[in-house]
């Protein structure tokens, strides 16, 4: 056993548990001055989604078409061309990659869909316009929703902007009245008693089963279409609304009360921002049930509108006319939606995410 070292202060065995004084620091190997980046791996799907796309417009273009009585569909080099020049940008962004800025970025979360979409018009292509398994005019080839958007445009333009003006004013009617409905039984204890049994006796009733009454009340059929579709959007908004009013933690109001709050401050500041959440939840069940309301009243009384545009074809047996309002109208009321979505998380910024879409 050895003793210390008196000169030195310290053992002088070697030293297991940390460096002694004096001692040279083991060399450790220099770090990288700086690690390079990874190169993000290529976009393969990309060049699959590429290569669909590609045999899509060739299939359109080359296999011929099995005419329909007498006369061939329209528009399909013009479709065919549309699917290669598709394919070709997927190509030169796959081959480009982070030289083509974020719009690799935006397309790679779509990228199976940019496979499936050429597929799936291939399937539907080959059905219609190839080999005509699908009878007509019920079915038609994906071109015949080209030639509808170039050739009655307008009129399907219009039809979108009649629709989008009636929709905002019941909606927005609707939502209002409903809110401050929602707000009035949530609070008052005497509102809540007359009006709340009405509302659950009354509100259940589709709007659309009052489509007769309205058009007899009110003086025009537009007007008609506005209070049905206002009735839609506030049943929801209300009960919501109720609902979130009510349901507010009693401690809050305390708390309020003890710092000398007004009642009118407890119900602007304190009740109607904790109901926030089920009044955009009511927003959301109405802006449904006012769509549904909308093409309804638009089929049986209002002559202008999306509805009226999917009566008027059918009546026609233009099927690829009503197949293309059909996707103008999702697009519209995704879009809504998506729009409402947007103003809920700005809104409700803590709960951002809570509810997808």
């Amino acid at each position: 056993m050895s003793t210390p070292d008196p000169a030195l202060g310290f053992d002088s065995l070697p030293f297991r548990g940390r460096a002694r004084v004096g001692a040279a620091a083991p060399e450790r190997p220099l770090a990288p001055a700086s690690t390079p980046a990874r190169t993000p791996a290529a976009w393969r799907i990309g060049f699959v989604a590429a290569a669909a796309w590609f045999a899509l417009g060739l299939l359109t273009i080359y296999w011929p078409n099995q005419a329909v009585g007498f006369s061939d569909w329209a528009y399909t080099d013009e479709f065919g061309i549309a699917a290669i020049t598709a394919g070709a940008l997927l190509l030169a962004v796959a081959l480009l990659g982070t030289r083509a800025g974020r719009v690799p970025h935006l397309l790679r979360p779509a990228g199976p869909w940019l496979v499936a979409l050429p597929v799936l018009f291939a399937i539907w292509e080959i059905a219609t316009a190839k080999l005509a398994l699908l009878p007509t005019p019920f079915f038609a080839p994906p071109q015949s929703l080209v030639e509808t958007y170039i050739d009655d445009w307008r009129r399907l333009g219009e039809s979108l902007l009649h629709s989008a003006r009636l929709l905002a004013h019941g909606f927005v009617l609707g939502a209002l009245a409903g809110f401050l409905t929602g707000v009035t039984i949530g609070w008052s204890r005497i509102a809540g008693y007359w009006v709340h049994p009405v509302l659950r006796f009354l509100g259940p009733v589709p709007a659309s089963a009052l489509l007769p009454l309205a058009f007899f009340f009110f003086p025009s059929s537009y007007a008609a279409a506005v209070f049905l579709i206002a009735l839609a959007t506030g049943f929801p908004v209300a009960v919501l609304t109720w609902s979130g009013v009510a349901g507010v933690n009693r401690n809050y109001y305390d708390v309020a009360r003890t710092m000398g709050a007004s009642e009118r401050f407890l119900v602007l500041r304190v009740a109607i921002p904790a109901a926030l959440p089920q009044v955009f939840v009511g927003l959301f069940m109405g802006l449904g049930a006012a769509f549904s309301v909308l093409v309804t009243a638009e089929m049986m009384g209002v002559k202008a509108g999306l509805g009226f545009y999917l009566s008027w074809a059918q009546g026609w047996a233009s099927y690829s006319n009503m197949y293309a309002a059909l996707i103008v109208m999702a697009v519209l009321c995704s879009g809504l939606i998506t729009l409402l979505f947007k103003v809920r998380d700005r809104v409700l910024s803590w709960q951002k995410g809570t509810v997808k879409w």
